[in-house]
């Protein structure tokens, strides 16, 4: 009894149980991703206009990315208490939006309506917090792929949950609506207690490796699979006994990962001496003849004493007097012989709250670069629904799927490529930013000049980069700004989805398609009519490519200036990463 008692405290404490768990959460986390789904519900049962419908969106990216709350609560109360509070509110927000379009209630002006949805999707922000900020403590030697993961089965959860609505006998398609509410709510109140820092960077073992080899393996296959599932529901009508078949075996490649800790506190491994601190710093403090202990030397003294013609050198020139800088100022200040310089304020590769950071002109950049590349591609995937139906296609659901399937692809991949980067070549985080935006720019263009399957090209591509963003951006930010304030600068990176798609979806996009809407019906009148933004006319639909086409072209110029904010990025940043992580390369 004794030995399971161990056995059992081992594995609960295991920091790739809190990883499989927070894998768990987020695949059903993501419900903003499904609103291209339940909008045609909404705007039909309710009889909204593409601009109301506009309106609803923008208040679910606000909720999605307003976390403020959700990260000054993890410093007050217990992690699976804030937990909790994010399944209430997801529960009481799509709740109430369910009793609207299910008729259940009487219908509520559209500013509850945007309330409802607000607060339901704010729920969201609390699972993404602690997920996040307790993973990459226990992990962080692993930023990138853990944080692209995580990030990746939250940008899954679409078609997770469609699938699992698919072996549902729903009435109507407000169901799907009940399932958002309740659904995820279950989940997290079943796992808000695994979830949390385990003191991972104790944790370190030689199977790492081969570990997140095999999630990554999992990922692969369960992509391809639930991509396979969506093609095959569309192209054949199979029978329930057979989509219950194929949702059970998603379920089991979901469960998977849980061999993992398993295996891990069956067979325990003894832990490797690999360093956990990025500017590799020495583990133990030598003590001085008056038995105080040496300052550390960090990233900091070592640029404010670097001469300015180091960085001119040959990388292993730069590298070697780099250390014999190190090695000086770790002696001088053992022996008290100088007092190491500190300029005020942290440093880039330091610890930095966020009104630090936000004086910070690297910060703005790539701030500035998400508002407007994620902003456009959470444009699209918000709009997906109307794009598919202008095209001429009756399922929406199916490119909701797809994009959601390549959205976790992207951010699988960013966070795996990008980790690549850094560690193997010591190039800044961002260049992957780069180069993930101009495939965003040229997909965009490619729908603005309405070539071939370009609904199909749009998905794609639109998915993989909106998704790479979200594996990218936090991992850099946590290098660049360090981890004590991270869920405070996580938050409020995510203010730049509802500032992007306020202006992209919500004036751009629903206004080109509202006018293209009323031009086809014969309503459009010789001078611009008045907005109607709070009336419930007889809903209008555009049809064609036209009616996003243009709006694509803008947005696609707004990519490529992403672009050029993301190199200014890359060019700043590229000492600091070769501090980082140039002098542990081979």
């Amino acid at each position: 009894m004794i030995g399971f008692k161990e056995k059992f405290g081992s594995f609960y404490k295991n920091r790739w149980l809190v990883f499989v768990a927070a894998m768990w959460i987020q695949s059903c986390a993501g419900v903003g991703y499904l609103f291209g789904s339940i909008s045609p519900v909404i705007k039909s049962a309710l009889g909204y206009n593409q601009r109301q419908v506009a309106f609803l969106g923008v208040a679910k990216d606000l909720g999605d990315s307003i976390g403020f709350i959700a990260g000054s609560l993890c410093e007050i109360l217990p992690l699976w208490g804030i937990l909790l509070i994010g399944s209430i509110q997801n529960l009481v927000g799509y709740g109430l939006v369910w009793l609207v379009v299910a008729d259940k209630i009487p219908t509520l002006p559209l500013w509850v309506m945007c309330v409802a949805i607000f607060v339901g999707t704010n729920g969201e922000t609390y699972f993404n917090t602690v997920s996040l900020v307790s993973c990459v403590q226990n992990f962080p030697r692993s930023r990138g792929p853990v944080v692209g993961i995580l990030k990746g089965f939250a940008g899954l959860s679409g078609a997770i949950l469609t699938q699992v609505y698919t072996i549902i006998n729903a009435p109507s398609d407000a169901a799907l609506i009940f399932m958002i509410a309740v659904g995820p709510t279950l989940v997290v109140i079943a796992l808000m207690f695994i979830v949390r820092p385990v003191g991972g960077h104790r944790q370190i073992r030689p199977s790492d490796g081969s570990s997140f080899l095999f999630i990554y393996s999992i990922c692969i296959v369960l992509a391809a699979y639930l991509l396979g599932i969506i093609l095959l529901e569309d192209l054949l009508d199979l029978s329930e006994a057979i989509t219950m078949l194929l949702t059970i075996i998603l379920f089991i490649l979901l469960l998977l990962p849980i061999t993992i800790p398993i295996l891990l506190t069956i067979y325990p491994e003894p832990r490797t001496t690999v360093e956990v601190s990025l500017l590799r710093e020495p583990e133990k403090e030598e003590a001085t003849p008056s038995g105080q202990s040496t300052p550390e030397v960090i990233l900091s003294e070592v640029e404010d004493e670097k001469p300015e013609e180091v960085d001119t050198l040959p990388r292993s020139e730069r590298h070697k007097r780099i250390a014999q800088l190190q090695t000086k100022l770790f002696q001088a200040a053992a022996v008290g012989a100088v007092r190491v310089k500190r300029k005020k304020g942290p440093r880039r590769g330091e610890d930095f709250t966020l009104l630090q950071a936000l004086v910070k002109a690297d910060f703005l950049l790539i701030f500035l670069s998400l508002v407007l590349a994620a902003g456009s591609g959470l444009t699209i995937i918000d709009n997906m629904g109307q794009i598919s139906e202008s095209l001429g296609y009756s399922d929406s659901d199916l490119f909701v799927s797809i994009i959601s399937i390549w959205n976790f692809l992207g951010r699988v991949a960013g966070g795996y490529f990008s980790e690549i980067i850094v560690k193997r070549y010591a190039y800044p985080r961002p260049v992957s930013m780069v180069v993930v935006q101009v495939f965003m720019a040229l997909a965009l263009f490619y729908y603005a000049m309405a070539g071939p399957g370009e609904i199909y090209v749009v998905t794609v591509l639109i998915g993989l980069g909106y998704g790479a963003h979200w594996a990218i951006v936090p991992a850099a930010v946590s290098e660049l700004f360090g981890l004590k304030s991270f869920g405070a600068l996580y938050n409020f990176l995510t203010l730049a989805l509802p500032i992007g798609t306020l202006i992209f979806s919500g004036v751009i996009a629903s206004g080109i398609y509202d006018y293209y809407a009323e031009l086809q019906s014969g309503l459009q009148q010789k001078f611009v009519p008045k907005i109607r933004l709070w009336t419930n006319d007889d809903t209008l639909s555009c049809s064609g490519s036209i009616c996003y086409s243009i709006t694509c072209g803008i947005l696609s110029g707004l990519c490529f200036v992403a672009v050029g904010l993301s190199l200014i990025s890359v060019y700043r940043t590229k000492s600091v990463y070769a501090q980082l992580y140039g002098t542990s390369r081979p």
